[in-house]
């Protein structure tokens, strides 16, 4: 008969703690795509999985070493490692709540007329008494309603989710060291188209200069010149300025102290240009991809686990407590067997009167639950618009350069017609210098519409979610 009563409690008890109140996670309902969702910027795309590396499409050696640089060794990545691994621990220390709690205690007692005091004699007449223990305690919360289950879910995806802000900050910085390196090239060139035009102004001031002396220019057309000049050469500290405060963008970004990349970035280069196609994959791939969204998904997860958990405080708790051990009045008897003791203590708690507090903290999980949901849906949506928007950046911008291109074009033309014409003595000097000019001015146009299609290359990736790979 006792043996039927142990079986049927402990058969009572494991179908109790397979209990688990709360909603069960579910996906979240999908966020509808519109069909011309990315078919109205795909001109110079392909529906093709995309590369998660993506700046080796830009086949720029130095730019490729620079991100896996940062990589390793960027602050903001070593903070979000950080993070994962305080969520990992905080995981390892709920599902160690699943298991019992234990201990190895030893105690020595001695006592001055405690037999006196409780009305008793000693054996020998004297009132001193020891008293040697030894024990081993275990106490074990029975997760009857799966309280602690939704605990571990609730870790699990804050694990999850610190594990997407790592993929997030890859996504980011990889970004950013891209276009921190596009501005620097950008404006090596600038420089150098800066310079050629403060020469070409410095020639045609001094021109300008010799026509006064023989009295074939005003003073007025003089200042003028010089006044256009001045103002070219104006345009360059801003330039200069820039090259230095990229580089330091660069060596920060890496984990390097300002000036680090200094005589390594110190060479002129052209700024990377992205490959006439470009992979961008599908909507569906790109939701699937995207760290923001995964830790918006987590997020919703974690918060669904947590209704659960505060629905199990409602019910009772059952908590097994148990210690064995030896207690004698001398360290020779211990271990002998009539000083083996062991208590065992089943205790029930329940707190069913707790005037709504409980019930207040399930409203506060199931809202917290429904502003999770809505921010998911909110960064869904704001994902796709913005990948939308890159891409249309992107295939605008490339019809911005072919159009910057032809202007280049005719400008080069201009100014070797020119060139033709003063060998034949047809105009002077000064034109052949204002052609060249124009021509700076539309290589320094170009450039920058270069430039900005880069950016808008590097913009787009990182709204796509690339950046990153698999952990393993």
């Amino acid at each position: 008969m006792k043996r039927e009563i142990v079986v049927t409690a402990f058969t009572c008890t494991a179908m109790l703690a397979a209990c688990t109140v709360g909603p069960e996670y579910k996906e979240p309902p999908k966020v509808p795509t519109s069909q011309n969702t990315f078919i109205r910027s795909t001109q110079d795309a392909t529906p093709d999985e995309p590369m998660a590396q993506w700046w080796t499409q830009l086949h720029d050696e130095l730019l490729s070493d620079l991100i896996v640089r940062a990589i390793k060794s960027s602050p903001s990545v070593e903070v979000a490692e950080a993070r994962i691994q305080e969520a990992r621990a905080a995981l390892a220390g709920e599902r160690a709540k699943e298991l019992p709690s234990t201990g190895v205690s030893a105690t020595y007692l001695r006592a001055h007329n405690l037999t006196s005091a409780l009305g008793a004699a000693s054996a020998n007449g004297s009132s001193d008494s020891n008293i040697f223990a030894v024990g081993f305690d275990a106490s074990w919360e029975i997760d009857l309603f799966g309280g602690h289950r939704r605990a571990v879910q609730e870790a699990a995806a804050s694990l999850q989710s610190s594990q997407a802000s790592r993929r997030d900050a890859l996504v980011s910085l990889t970004s950013e060291v891209a276009q921190a390196y596009i501005q620097l090239r950008d404006a090596q060139q600038r420089r150098a188209l800066t310079e050629r035009n403060i020469e070409i102004d410095g020639q045609l001031l001094a021109l300008i200069q010799r026509r006064r002396a023989a009295g074939t220019a005003s003073d007025l057309d003089v200042e003028r010149v010089r006044n256009q000049l001045e103002s070219t050469q104006a345009t360059l500290a801003p330039v200069q300025s820039e090259l230095i405060d990229q580089r330091d963008r660069l060596a920060l970004l890496i984990g390097s102290p300002p000036g680090a990349l200094d005589n390594e970035l110190q060479s002129v280069a052209a700024v990377p240009l992205p490959p006439e196609q470009v992979p961008i994959g599908d909507p569906a791939g790109m939701l699937r991809r995207r760290p923001d969204i995964v830790v918006a998904e987590r997020k919703l997860a974690k918060q669904t686990a947590a209704i659960g958990e505060n629905i199990a405080a409602l019910f009772p708790k059952l908590t097994l407590l148990g210690d064995v051990g030896f207690t004698a009045p001398t360290l020779g008897s211990l271990f002998s067997g009539g000083s083996f003791t062991y208590i065992a203590a089943p205790i029930l708690q329940w707190t069913p009167f707790d005037f709504g507090r409980n019930r207040s903290k399930i409203n506060q999980a199931k809202a917290a639950r429904d502003e999770a949901e809505a921010d998911y849906r909110r960064t869904v949506l704001a994902a796709l618009q913005d990948a939308e928007s890159a891409l249309n950046r992107y295939g605008q911008q490339r019809n911005s350069v072919g159009d910057y291109a032809k202007v280049l074009a005719s400008a080069e033309r201009a100014y070797a017609l020119t060139e033709v014409r003063l060998h034949a003595g047809t105009v002077s000097t000064s034109d052949l210098l204002d052609a060249d000019s124009k021509r700076v001015q539309a290589q320094m146009k170009y450039q920058q519409a270069i430039m900005q299609l880069s950016q808008d290359f590097v913009a787009m990736q990182k709204s796509l979610g690339l950046g990153w790979v698999s952990e393993g």
